[in-house]
C-alpha cells in the first residue's frame, strides 16, 4: 500500500506545471496582439522607465519551435545569479551536516521545546516578516527551508506549514514594504515622492499582514499536530520525514567541534543580516558569506579538504531540481517579452481602471498589479513598467499617487506566493519532499483571500485620508 502511495505521489512533475505555462505562452503569442511602450533612461532611479500614452502596436512576433526550446537556457541564464546562490546554500548545508552539527543541534532546540512547539512559529515568521519589511529578503530565505522543514517535522507539523512559516511572511513584509528599497524605494522615486514616505500606514499594514499570517499558519499547524492525516501531504511528509526529520529522542548532547560550527553558521548569518541592513549586500555578497560558513564550518568540524569538496558537491545536486524550476519560471519571461506581447496585457489592464470611483480604481490598481507581478515576479521590474503610468493614471483618477504606490506594493507581493513565474515558491515546494502546487494552492487560498480583504480595507484608508503627502 506503501509503495502505491508513493508512486501517486511521484507520478506528476512539478515541472510538467511550467512547461505548460510555456506552451499556453507560445500559443497566445500568434493570438495577442504585439504591442510596445516606449522607455527612456532615467538617471535618477538608474533604469529604464515606460513613457505614459506611448503603447502603440509593433511587428507580430510569434513564437518559433526553436525559441521555445531556446528559452530554457536563456531562462537559465536571466536567473543565473539565483541558480548559482542556490547551488553555494546547498552545498553549505550539506558541508555544515556532515560535522553533524546542524541535525544535532536542531534536535536540542527541538526537544528543549517540547508542549511549546507553536510558539516557534511567531518567533521565526517575525524574524522573516521583517527581514522582507525593512531589507526586501525573499529569495535568500530558500536557504532556510531545509532547517524549517526538519524542524517542523519533527515538532509533528507538515511540509505545507514549513513553507508557510517562511514565505507567508515573507509575502506580509512585501506587503508591508516599509523600507523595502526594491519596491516601494523604486516606485516612490518613480513616482517622484520623498524615499519612504508614508511610513506609518505602511507599519500598520505590515503588522495587520503578518499577525493575519501567523494566525492563519498556526490554526493548520495546530490542527495538523492534533490530527497529522488532515494534512494533505500527510503520506509525502512521511517519506520526506525519513530523511530530514530530527531524531529528538536519541539525541547527544553537542560536541565542542559542534558547537563551534553553529557558532560560526550563527555569526555567519548574524554577518549577513548586518551586510544586509548597512551595506546593501545582495545575492554575491551573501553567497560568498554562505560559501565562507560552509568552508570554515566544515574545517572546524574535522572534515577533510576532500570531504569538504564531496559533500559541496552533494549539496549542489540536491539543488539541481529548484534550480531547474526558477530557469523554467523565467523562460516564461522570456517568451512574453521577445513576443512583445507582456506591453500589451499590462496596457489592456490599465485601460479598465478609466471612468472609476477613486476607492474602486484604487482596488483596481491593486488587482491589475497583482495579476501583473505573475509575469513579473520581479518588484523593481513590475515598478520601472507600471508605476510611470499607474502614477499619472492616479492623478487623472483623483488619486494620490502614494495610494498608486501602496496598491503597486501589495500587489507586487501576494502572487509572489502563489504565481509560479517567480519559481522561488516552486523551488521551496521542491526542496520539501515536491509539495504538489495545485495542495500549496489550496492551503494558501483562504489565508490569500484574507490578504486581499486586508488590502481592500487599507487601500480604503487611504483614499479617505488623502493618504500623501501627495
Amino acid at each position: 500500500m506503501a509503495n502505491k502511495e508513493e508512486k501517486q505521489i511521484k507520478a506528476i512533475n512539478p515541472m510538467l506545471f511550467l512547461v505548460i505555462i510555456l506552451l499556453i505562452v507560445a500559443v497566445a503569442s500568434y493570438i495577442i496582439p504585439a504591442g510596445s511602450y516606449e522607455r527612456v533612461w532615467n538617471e535618477e532611479v538608474e533604469r529604464e522607465l515606460v513613457v505614459p500614452g506611448s503603447y502603440h502596436s509593433v511587428e507580430r512576433n510569434p513564437t518559433t519551435p526553436f525559441l521555445l526550446l531556446m528559452s530554457v537556457t536563456l531562462g537559465m541564464q536571466n536567473a543565473a545569479y539565483i541558480i548559482f546562490f542556490l547551488l553555494i546554500i546547498g552545498g553549505m548545508f550539506a558541508i555544515l551536516n556532515a560535522t553533524g552539527a546542524i541535525n544535532n543541534g536542531m534536535a536540542n532546540v527541538v526537544r528543549s521545546m517540547k508542549g511549546r512547539e507553536l510558539l516557534m512559529i511567531p518567533v521565526c515568521m517575525v524574524v522573516f516578516g521583517c527581514g522582507s519589511a525593512f531589507c526586501a529578503n525573499f529569495e535568500e530565505f530558500l536557504a532556510f527551508v531545509p532547517l524549517v522543514l526538519a524542524v517542523c517535522l519533527s515538532m509533528g507539523f507538515d511540509s505545507l506549514t514549513a513553507v508557510g512559516i517562511i514565505f507567508c511572511a515573507a509575502a506580509s513584509g512585501y506587503g508591508g514594504a516599509i523600507t523595502n528599497a526594491f519596491t516601494t524605494g523604486v516606485a516612490q522615486g518613480i513616482a517622484g515622492l520623498p524615499m519612504f514616505s508614508g511610513m506609518g500606514l505602511r507599519v500598520a499594514l505590515f503588522i495587520t499582514l503578518l499577525c493575519a499570517s501567523i494566525c492563519y499558519v498556526m490554526w493548520h499547524a495546530r490542527r495538523v499536530k492534533k490530527n497529522p492525516q488532515l494534512s494533505s501531504t500527510y503520506e509525502q511528509d512521511r517519506i520526506t520525514a525519513q530523511n530530514v526529520a530530527l531524531d529528538v529522542d536519541s539525541v547527544e548532547p553537542l560536541t565542542g567541534r559542534q558547537k563551534a560550527v553553529l557558532v560560526i553558521f550563527i555569526l555567519g548569518i548574524a554577518f549577513t543580516v548586518w551586510g544586509i541592513v548597512s551595506q546593501g549586500y545582495y545575492i554575491d555578497e551573501l553567497a560568498a558569506i554562505f560559501l565562507a560558513i560552509g568552508i570554515i564550518g566544515g574545517i572546524v568540524g574535522g572534515l577533510k579538504p576532500s570531504q569538504i569538496c564531496d559533500e559541496f558537491e552533494k549539496g549542489c545536486v540536491n539543488m539541481l531540481f529548484p534550480c531547474i524550476m526558477i530557469g523554467l519560471a523565467n523562460a516564461v519571461i522570456v517568451l512574453l517579452q521577445d513576443a512583445c506581447i507582456m506591453d500589451t496585457i499590462i496596457y489592456a489592464l490599465s485601460s479598465v481602471l478609466n471612468n472609476l470611483s477613486s476607492t474602486v480604481a484604487a482596488w483596481g490598481m491593486f488587482v491589475v498589479q497583482d495579476l501583473f507581478n505573475v509575469l513579473v515576479p520581479s518588484g523593481s521590474g513590475q515598478a520601472a513598467i507600471t508605476m510611470p503610468i499607474m502614477a499619472p493614471l492616479a492623478d487623472m483618477l483623483g488619486l494620490t499617487r502614494q495610494t498608486a504606490v501602496l496598491a503597486f506594493q501589495m500587489g507586487d507581493a501576494f502572487t509572489n506566493v502563489m504565481a509560479p513565474t517567480g519559481g522561488e515558491i516552486l523551488a521551496a515546494l521542491a526542496m520539501c519532499g515536491g509539495i504538489s502546487f495545485k495542495k500549496w494552492m489550496k492551503y494558501l487560498a483562504p489565508l490569500f483571500a484574507i490578504w486581499w480583504v486586508i488590502a481592500f480595507i487599507f487601500l480604503a484608508i487611504a483614499v479617505n485620508i488623502g493618504y500623501g503627502p501627495f
